[in-house]
């Protein structure tokens, strides 16, 4: 028995896709240059289409993105310039488009550049420019300074951007472990999807209505950390959001500029797990924290990085402890899920890992009637008997069972709260990997949030 004996069932499926976030007011632009300052390096210029020639440029000093389109050939480009040089981005395969489209949209997600057209159902990229080795989009200096301008299109605006999918989702909780509500809504984390993998991604806060199952974007979360760039503001991910008292913790995952682009910066690539404190209400609006590093304790087998903290208080016969679930990776993309504990979380040892599961992550702590338990995610590169499922631990890692659910594509991560006003009920919150954005963005803009009930 490991305390949650129950099945699973999909009751609500949502799929967030929205260039611009709502969590801050869009300003509307000009031909002439327009200010833009935004918290972070992640913006968006969206603009409505003439049937002319059109371009939104973002500019910060003597740095300018373009995201050009020509009428008559219905080609999509993006021009970077860069001072005197100036370099022009056209995709050969994908940059021509079938019709005319309707709106225009250029994107700023950390180190990447993207256009994007609206075809009348759904945004598609049709170039994408990696800025790395050539620009630094993330000091404060930077962002500060960004400005808009529009020709040849109508409506134009620029505000924050929001995510092409949602994945890594955990409830915002107490210290104690219990569900954080707002107004009748459950909280929760999620890594907002951008159009790339790690670095064009960043963190956001979500509200489930558990009558209505209504899915609301709330908050953007974006991190400094000592000894970066200067100033440096990156889209952190993989978070969990801790109400502790009067403040927040936030301990989130070092993914916002992790770089495996060669063979030989992959071998010398890390992530590590970063912790912020603020008094602010982070459910609300876009924040930038300043984080410091989490050291979790790797004792007894290899690890060159860890990833995806959730932090508990646990009440013991002798005083509370912190217990930290993360996951270890002996060498990228191996890893498998481990259990810290200490009396403070700048005190603490090994309590159990798994070194043996070579594709589990997600790590995710839940009281249940029978005592705290550990419910984790086994991918499907993982041993025998140790793909596609939710596995479900003791805090010895010891493995109980599996949770009865579907077990979606890609990598889930198992979102558990136990409902309050209904004894014996559970919710899951986990996500799959379906793609969105067009084939010209590759693998990481997944993927759909699905709500799934359990219990009476």
């Amino acid at each position: 028995m490991h305390g949650l004996e129950v099945t699973f069932t999909e009751v609500a499926r949502h799929r967030p896709f929205e260039l611009l976030a709502p969590t801050a007011p869009a300003v509307p632009v000009g031909a002439d240059e327009t200010p833009a300052p935004q918290p972070a390096p992640y913006v968006s210029l969206v603009a409505d289409l003439l049937g002319t020639d059109a371009r939104l440029t973002l500019a910060s000093g003597a740095t300018r993105f373009t995201a050009a389109y020509d009428a008559e050939s219905r080609r999509v480009w993006l021009e970077v310039g860069d001072g005197p040089s100036s370099t022009l981005h056209r995709s050969r395969r994908f940059g021509r488009c079938p019709e005319p489209p309707a709106r225009l949209a250029l994107t700023l997600t950390g180190l990447h550049l993207t256009a994007f057209v609206h075809d009348g159902e759904r945004w598609l990229a049709r170039s994408r420019v990696d800025l790395r080795d050539r620009l630094e989009t993330r000091t404060d200096g930077f962002v500060a300074a960004l400005t808009a301008s529009a020709d040849g299109v109508a409506g134009a605006v620029v505000g924050p951007f929001g995510q092409l999918g949602l994945r890594d989702l955990r409830f915002v909780t107490t210290a104690d472990g219990d569900p954080v509500c707002d107004d009748g809504a459950w909280l929760l984390t999620a890594t907002h999807a951008g159009p790339g993998f790690f670095d064009a991604a960043h963190t956001g806060v979500w509200s489930l209505a558990p009558q209505t199952l209504e899915w609301q974007h709330r908050a953007d979360l974006f991190f400094r950390r000592p000894g970066e760039v200067e100033g440096g503001v990156y889209g952190d991910h993989a978070t969990h959001l801790v109400r502790d008292g009067s403040r927040w913790l936030v301990a989130t995952s070092t993914w916002g500029d992790l770089d495996v682009t060669t063979p030989q910066r992959r071998r010398r690539a890390t992530v590590s797990v970063v912790l912020a404190e603020s008094t602010a209400d982070l459910t609300q609006g876009p924040h930038v924290l300043d984080a410091h590093p989490l050291p979790l304790p790797t004792d007894g087998f290899a690890s060159v990085a860890t990833w995806d903290p959730h932090l508990v208080r646990d009440a013991t016969p002798d005083g509370p402890r912190w217990l930290v679930g993360f996951v270890s990776s002996p060498k990228l993309f191996r890893f498998h899920p481990a259990l810290a504990a200490g009396p403070s979380l700048d005190d603490l040892t090994l309590l159990a890992a798994d070194p043996d599961r070579r594709a589990t992550e997600g790590t995710t702590l839940v009281r249940t009637d029978m005592g705290w338990r550990v419910v984790a995610s086994d991918g499907r590169d993982g041993r025998r008997g140790q793909r596609r499922a939710y596995p479900v631990f003791d805090v010895d890692l010891r493995q109980l069972g599996a949770l009865d659910a579907a077990y979606l594509t890609n990598l889930p991560w198992p979102a558990l709260a136990r409902d309050p006003a209904r004894p014996g009920t559970w919710w899951l919150v986990a996500f799959n990997g379906r793609r969105a954005g067009g084939e010209v963005l590759g693998y990481g803009t997944h993927g759909d949030v699905v709500v799934m009930r359990g219990g009476s």
